[in-house]
């Protein structure tokens, strides 16, 4: 018979931390890392944000079925998803259209269900931490990323349902042009990236199924410019970006 005593010391106290670590991690708040400019200058690259992944409801284990759900997902907040081309891949956008909208992009402009959404021009902010070097790295995750500089981009400010929120738009880029009209089904999401012009998102691969959908994201809890060269995975403390700590995600 174990001692009372293996739950509160040794490996017993360890696995139970171990236990509790990875329900949080299931069900409650996870930690992500981001890898691409789509979605500047909202999030950085290398911003390092938390997940809420019970603000939509319980999954079981392992598995993309709920066992209850919360609420649903809005227009205008940002979550991370399994992508559904290749769920291994995890991606992060703005949800822009529910079931039943009609998605209209033109000319750089969002138009929900025939409303143009409303913008304004805007300077600073978010927009003075973007620096060139943001739009000359390799995107794997954007394979029409196009390499410039911070001058050939207006930054705005978008009203998108209860969230408003910056968006990016390459300078006459969208001109002329219409990604014309998509009526979101049931059970399904239509997103964008904030970098409208450098994003690979719904208007590319098509509708997010809301089961693939992992969380909401919160605030950045650590932020940095580059990784260490050999330990890409942590933030080099020379390049700490200390005015992004607890920055919430609009």
């Amino acid at each position: 018979m174990r001692s009372k005593h293996f739950w509160t010391e040794g490996w017993g106290s360890f696995g139970i931390a171990i236990g509790i670590a990875l329900i949080i991690r299931w069900a409650l708040i996870e930690a992500y890392v981001i890898p691409s400019a789509s979605m500047l200058p909202s999030l950085l690259i290398h911003d390092h944000i938390f997940v809420n992944k019970a603000v939509y409801g319980v999954r079981m284990p392992f598995s993309e079925k709920w066992v209850m759900n919360f609420k649903e997902p809005e227009r205008g907040e940002v979550i991370v998803f399994k992508f559904p081309k290749d769920p291994n891949i995890f991606f992060i956008k703005r949800i822009v259209g529910l079931p039943g909208d009609k998605i209209l992009y033109e000319n750089g402009k969002l138009f929900v269900n025939d409303k143009q959404v409303e913008t304004e021009a805007s300077a600073g902010g978010e927009w003075d931490q973007v620096r060139d070097a943001d739009f000359r790295r390799d995107d794997p995750q954007n394979p029409n990323f196009q390499v410039d500089n911070k001058a050939n981009y207006d930054h705005f400010i978008e009203k998108l349902g209860d969230h408003p929120h910056s968006i990016l738009l390459r300078k006459e880029e969208g001109f002329g042009r219409s990604d014309a009209p998509w009526i979101v089904p049931d059970g399904m999401l239509f997103v964008m990236g904030d970098n409208r012009d450098n994003s690979h998102d719904s208007r590319r691969w098509g509708f997010l199924p809301k089961e693939n959908i992992l969380g909401r994201a919160m605030f950045v809890w650590l932020s940095c410019e580059e990784t260490l060269p050999k330990l890409s995975f942590l933030c080099n403390p020379l390049t700490i970006r200390w005015s992004r700590f607890f920055h919430q995600v609009q």
